[in-house]
C-alpha cells in the first residue's frame, strides 16, 4: 500500500514535469521568435503575413503588465511592474487578446515573458507612474494597483554573494523590490495574473529572474497556473510551457539543475560556446559532440538561443564571446548550426537597433513605439533588424522541420575550422569558418539537383535555384563549395529543395 502510494506520488511529479516542457508547437513547426518590444498589433500582423508561412512556432512576447514609465524610455522600463493591468506600450488588454486569437487561429503559440520575481524600484521622480496610469510608492513599497504592501516583500538587502543562496533569493536584485514567495496572499495575487493570461490564449510562460525565486515556492505557483483554453485550439489538460531564466555558467551556489524538475532552463552556456566557437575562439570540429556533451543540459530541458535581449547588450551572461546581430555573417552561420543540430527547443531573437545598451525601441516624438516597415524584399526597416526575417534564417527553420524526427550521421571535419553533417537522409549542411570549403562529400540525399537554402531557394515553379545549385549523384555525393570571403560560410540542402526536372 505504501509502496503503492510512494509510485503514485513520483508518477505525479514526473507528469507535472514533462507538461510544463511541452511547448504545445503545431505539427510540422519549430522555434520561438523574441519579437521584442512589438506590439501586439503588429505581431498579430507578422503571424498572418510572414511566421504561418516560414514554420515558426511561437513568439515570445515582451512582458505584458503595466510597468513604471522611466525618463527616454530605456528597454528596461518593461521589467520593472507598477501592476499586472494589461496596459503597455506594446497595447491594452483588448489590442492583447485579438493578438493571441489571430495568432493561434494560424498556428503560432504566444509565451509571455513573465516578471514574477520583484515589482519596481525607486523612480527618478516620484511618485512612480505607470504606463497604464497607476500610481505606486516603491520606496515604501506599496502599490496599490495590485494592491502590495511593505509586508508583501522581503526586507530590504542588496544581492551582493552570489555563493549564497539566501542572498541572491531574498534580496533585491538591483534594487527592485522583491516580493516574498512564502506568502499565500502574494502567491495568489500572481496566479490570478498568470491565470488570466491563460484564459487569453497565451500557451506558456518565460520566467524572467527565476534564479532569483525558491524552487519550492515556484513549485506551488507552477502547480496552482489552470490548464490552457480549448478555445484557442489547445487539447484538453495542457499545461502551461515554462521556461525559466536561470544564468548558470558555473562556479555560483545556484545550480539550473534545480529548476529542471519544474519546467525547461534557458541554457545559457550554449549562448557563450557557440559564440565563442563561431568567432573562431574554438574549433568547429569540436561541435561533433555538441549538447550534453559539452556539459549543457539534457535536450528537452534546454530552452537555446544564439543571443537574447540581455547578453547581446552585454548584461546577463556570455561577455564579449556573445554574437548578435552586428556579427551578421558568423551571426548566421551560428544560428545555421543551432537549427541543424538535433538538440534543445530553438529560439530566435528579432532585434531592433541600438548604439548603446539602455537604448529602448524605435519611437515617435510622443514616446509611442513605432511599427516595424517591410521593405520589397521582405525586410525591415523603422529601426528594426527583424533577424527572423533574414533569409539564412527562416530557410533554416524550413530546414529544421524537413529533417525532424532525424538523427545526426555521417560526420565530416578537416579537424578544424570545416564540418559537414547530414540529418538522416533528409538534409546535408556544411560549414567554413577559416578558408574556402572544396570537399566531394556524402549528402545522404537521392540523385538529383538540389538549391541551396542559405544563398536562395527553389523557384516558384520548382524548376531552377535562385541561388547556388548542387548537383548529387546516384551514391549521394556532391562536391560542396564554400568561399571564404562569401557572403556566407554556410551551404544547406534538403529534400524538399530539390529541383523539379519533370517538365
Amino acid at each position: 500500500m505504501r509502496t503503492s502510494l510512494v509510485i503514485c506520488i513520483l508518477f505525479t511529479l514526473s507528469g507535472f514535469a514533462l507538461s510544463q516542457k511541452d511547448p504545445h508547437w503545431a505539427n510540422g513547426r519549430n522555434t520561438i521568435i523574441h519579437l521584442f518590444e512589438w506590439k501586439w498589433k503588429d505581431i498579430a500582423d507578422e503571424c498572418e503575413r510572414f511566421l504561418q508561412y516560414k514554420g515558426y512556432a511561437g513568439v515570445q512576447v515582451s512582458p505584458v503588465n503595466e510597468n513604471i514609465v522611466v525618463p527616454n524610455r530605456p528597454w528596461w522600463e518593461r521589467y520593472q511592474p507598477i501592476s499586472y493591468q494589461l496596459n503597455t506600450r506594446s497595447g491594452n488588454e483588448e489590442d492583447f487578446l485579438d493578438m493571441t486569437k489571430r495568432c493561434n487561429a494560424v498556428g503560432i503559440r504566444i509565451y509571455v515573458d513573465v516578471i514574477i520575481n520583484h515589482m519596481s524600484r525607486e523612480s527618478e521622480s516620484p511618485p512612480a507612474v505607470g504606463t497604464g496610469g497607476s500610481f505606486a510608492d516603491p520606496g515604501n513599497k506599496n502599490f496599490t494597483a495590485v494592491p502590495y504592501t511593505n509586508g508583501d516583500f522581503h526586507p530590504t538587502c542588496a544581492i551582493n554573494d552570489y555563493n549564497n543562496e539566501e542572498n541572491v533569493r531574498n534580496c533585491e536584485l538591483e534594487k527592485l523590490k522583491d516580493l516574498n514567495h512564502e506568502s499565500n496572499y502574494v502567491r495568489e495575487k500572481i496566479n490570478e495574473f498568470l491565470n488570466h493570461l491563460i484564459s487569453l490564449g497565451v500557451a506558456g510562460f518565460r520566467v524572467d529572474a527565476a534564479k532569483h525565486m525558491w524552487p519550492k515556492d515556484l513549485k506551488l505557483i507552477y502547480g496552482n497556473i489552470g490548464d490552457l483554453n480549448t478555445s484557442f485550439g489547445f487539447p484538453p489538460n495542457s499545461k502551461p510551457f515554462i521556461y525559466q531564466e536561470v544564468i548558470d555558467l558555473y562556479g555560483e551556489a545556484i545550480s539550473r539543475d534545480s529548476y529542471t524538475p519544474l519546467g525547461a532552463v534557458t541554457e545559457f552556456r550554449h549562448s557563450a560556446e557557440i559564440g565563442r566557437v563561431f568567432r573562431g575562439l574554438d574549433k568547429l570540429s569540436y561541435l561533433r559532440n555538441w549538447g550534453t556533451g559539452w556539459g549543457f543540459l539534457s535536450s528537452e530541458n534546454s530552452l537555446i538561443f544564439i543571443d537574447n535581449h540581455d547578453n547581446q547588450r552585454g548584461h546577463g551572461a556570455g561577455g564579449a564571446n556573445i554574437l548578435t546581430y552586428k556579427n551578421a555573417k558568423q551571426y548566421k552561420m551560428a544560428t545555421a548550426f543551432m537549427l541543424a543540430y538535433p538538440y534543445g527547443i530553438t529560439r530566435i531573437m528579432s532585434s531592433f537597433y541600438f548604439d548603446f545598451s539602455d537604448q529602448g525601441p524605435p519611437q515617435d516624438k510622443d514616446e509611442n513605439i513605432v511599427s516595424p516597415s517591410i521593405t520589397p524584399h521582405g525586410t525591415c526597416e523603422n529601426g528594426w533588424v527583424c533577424e527572423h526575417r533574414w533569409r539564412q534564417i527562416f530557410n533554416m527553420i524550413e530546414f529544421k522541420n524537413v529533417v525532424h524526427g532525424t538523427g545526426l550521421n555521417d560526420w565530416w571535419s578537416n579537424g578544424d575550422q570545416q564540418i559537414a553533417f547530414c540529418r538522416g537522409g533528409k538534409g546535408f549542411i556544411a560549414f567554413t569558418n577559416w578558408g574556402d570549403f572544396r570537399q566531394t562529400l556524402q549528402t545522404c540525399l537521392p540523385a538529383g539537383i538540389y538549391c541551396d537554402v542559405i544563398s536562395g531557394h527553389l523557384s516558384t515553379d520548382s524548376r531552377s535555384c535562385t541561388g547556388k545549385t548542387v548537383y548529387v549523384g546516384s551514391d549521394g555525393i556532391a562536391l560542396i563549395e564554400i568561399k571564404a570571403l562569401g557572403e556566407d560560410g554556410v551551404l544547406a540542402i534538403h529534400e524538399k529543395s530539390k529541383v523539379n526536372l519533370a517538365f
